[in-house]
């Protein structure tokens, strides 16, 4: 199966929208958090190069093409922040508060952790990026000295695991405003969680993108001073 991934531009797009759509069907049918689309479709992948004794490097060259749509998926993102710009003004102060809390917690957490477990500063520097989007995670864990390739893991880990705990902990905490939602969903588990956001209604997604934007921005600019600390 090898040779079938070097011969074709495409095989790895192919399975990864296959494996995704595989995870739409499974999340439709039995409409549990646990059947998470990206996550199913990250274990069907797995499985398939494993199987197919598919090397990775072989994998993401045939895969590059949905690469080349993280950017502008991101980009696209403002647009549901464009219509709620109002609302926005309105609770403009609520909403940078729990953006910036929420990016001193990631962080904190982050150094926390680290020294806790007592791990050396090239491992401490590749979680920093954990909770913002990929496509700024992988320069900042980059210019820091990490390993790009695990920050790209902890970030997919943590936008998946935001995705699916996100409602179980709202009803649990009783929390119901939208614009908490969308601002928790965004800070936390980047574009995963607003897609997520998205999905509970177009003010949580609003707020979503916005914070994505801001808790990136925020995160390029403090990772620098938490890395100096550890």
């Amino acid at each position: 199966m090898n040779e079938l991934f070097l011969s074709s531009m495409y095989a790895g797009t192919v399975l990864s929208l296959a494996a995704y759509m595989v995870g739409v069907w499974l999340k439709k049918q039995f409409r549990s958090p646990l059947l998470n689309p990206l996550l199913v479709a990250i274990l069907i992948t797995i499985a398939v190069l494993l199987a197919g004794r598919v090397n990775y490097e072989v994998y993401d060259a045939s895969a590059k093409t949905l690469s080349w749509f993280l950017t502008p998926a991101t980009v696209c993102l403002a647009i549901p922040l464009y219509e709620n710009f109002r609302l926005l003004l309105k609770h403009l102060q609520a909403v940078l508060l729990g953006i910036v809390s929420g990016v001193f917690t990631s962080l904190v957490s982050v150094l926390a952790l680290s020294a806790v477990m007592h791990l050396s500063h090239q491992e401490y520097v590749t979680m920093l990026p954990k909770s913002i989007t990929t496509a700024i995670g992988m320069g900042v864990s980059q210019e820091l000295g990490g390993h790009v390739t695990i920050t790209v893991a902890t970030i997919v880990i943590t936008g998946v695991l935001g995705n699916m705990l996100a409602e179980p902990l709202f009803r649990l905490f009783r929390i119901t405003e939208p614009i908490a939602k969308g601002v928790a969903l965004g800070t936390a588990a980047h574009a995963i969680g607003t897609a997520k956001a998205m999905e509970l209604g177009e003010v949580e997604g609003a707020m979503g993108s916005l914070s994505i934007a801001v808790a990136g921005i925020l995160t390029v600019c403090l990772s620098p001073v938490f890395a100096a600390i550890l």
